[in-house]
């Protein structure tokens, strides 16, 4: 195994292009290493620990390209621009905003491809975007249920109501009526995301609940026939053999005959087939899948903030061709932005998410609008 330290360079002359290199690479290192520290700062415990250690393997690999530039480290370079971006939120924000950003950082190392880089640098570099990814991973799932309804409410209510707008504008009618509609269109779809995501998220919890022991059977155990000890079934339907259930049953109801109290693990879930969740990770279920008045509103104040920006045009006294290609032009823009947030904050490319929001968004609007023009003509 290699042990990390710097390898000499290929038996060639080194080209000015070599050393531009190696001093951008050493800038980025520098760079991260301090966007790990800014964001450690901001941390406590565990957390912190880590990304100081990340922090400290960027050190690492920053040496490798002062030994390897010599005399030629001259002044410090800046890192590129995605990296001070992360140092700057870094600083100010933290959260797993800046996590994403990282992990996506981590992903688009060079040090596979290049011969002066060592195999465990490419390897730590591999090993740091799972360590971010894992970092990440916990506000991803505190904010999936209200990111969740977010996204989907704000772009619905940008397709739908753009949709809605231009085929009504595009058969003829008045701005007046194509005003009206876009606000009634605004007014119904966010109440009907709003009532949507409440019954959603309502019966989401409602089936978790009934999947939970009821802690009032417990009270029922001194009672059960010892010999036939159908406490075992219990364990038997929770996915424990028969002689696992059989044996569990059995230590449950002698240690209650032995002491008149009931052991631990009594009716609780099955410690057998995993271990008991921390409390901490329990808050993390219960705040990925959110409350129902918590999505309900988020899910009608996105959905309205998405369909409002296509009503906009005619708010402001636009019309015809005009008012359609200033809305046409502003949901796009608020499609490509969604469509980023969501690329980089899923540790995915954001241009690749931000132009497939943009291409189904103006996908369904082109549609309508066709079928706009052709009843607006077939009723001329």
């Amino acid at each position: 195994m290699n042990d990390g330290t710097a390898m000499p360079a290929p038996d060639r002359p080194r080209r000015p292009g070599d050393v531009r290199k190696w001093r951008r690479y050493l800038a980025d290192e520098r760079a991260e290493a301090a966007a790990y520290r800014d964001l450690a700062k901001r941390r406590t415990g565990e957390e912190r620990a880590i990304l100081l250690a990340l922090a400290e393997a960027e050190k690492r690999h920053e040496q490798h390209w002062v030994d390897l530039l010599g005399d030629d480290v001259g002044r410090p370079l800046r890192g590129d621009l995605r990296t001070r971006m992360l140092g700057f939120l870094a600083r100010r924000f933290g959260g797993v905003f800046v996590l994403a950003l990282a992990q996506r950082a981590e992903a688009r190392s060079s040090y596979d491809d290049d011969e002066h880089a060592t195999a465990t640098m490419a390897a730590d570099e591999q090993i740091h975007e799972e360590v971010v990814r894992a970092l990440a991973t916990r506000g991803r799932q505190r904010m999936s249920g209200t990111f969740r309804a977010a996204v989907f409410g704000a772009n619905d209510g940008l397709v739908s109501n753009l949709a809605l707008v231009l085929g009504i504008g595009a058969s003829g009618v008045s701005s007046q009526t194509v005003l009206l509609t876009g606000v009634a269109g605004l007014l119904a779809g966010a109440l009907s995301m709003g009532a949507g995501e409440f019954v959603s998220v309502r019966s989401q919890r409602e089936l978790l609940e009934a999947s939970t022991p009821d802690p009032k059977s417990a009270s029922v155990l001194p009672h059960l026939d010892v010999n036939a000890n159908e406490l075992a079934l219990v364990y038997r339907a929770r996915g424990m053999s028969s002689e696992d259930a059989q044996g569990r049953a059995d230590r449950v109801l002698a240690g209650l005959a032995a002491t008149g109290t009931l052991a631990s693990e009594g009716l609780d879930e099955t410690r057998d087939a995993e271990p008991e969740p921390d409390p901490a990770e329990r808050e993390d279920d219960l705040e990925t899948h959110g409350t129902a008045w918590g999505a309900a509103i988020s899910s009608f104040c996105f959905f309205a903030s998405g369909a409002v920006i296509p009503v906009l045009p005619y708010l402001l006294g636009l019309s015809g061709l005009p008012a359609v290609v200033v809305a046409a032009a502003l949901v796009g823009v608020s499609l490509l932005i969604t469509g980023a947030i969501t690329g980089l904050l899923s540790g995915t490319s954001p241009w690749t998410r931000a132009l497939r929001q943009l291409g189904i968004g103006f996908g369904a609007a082109a549609v309508t609008y066709v079928l706009g023009l052709l009843f607006g003509t077939s009723v001329a």
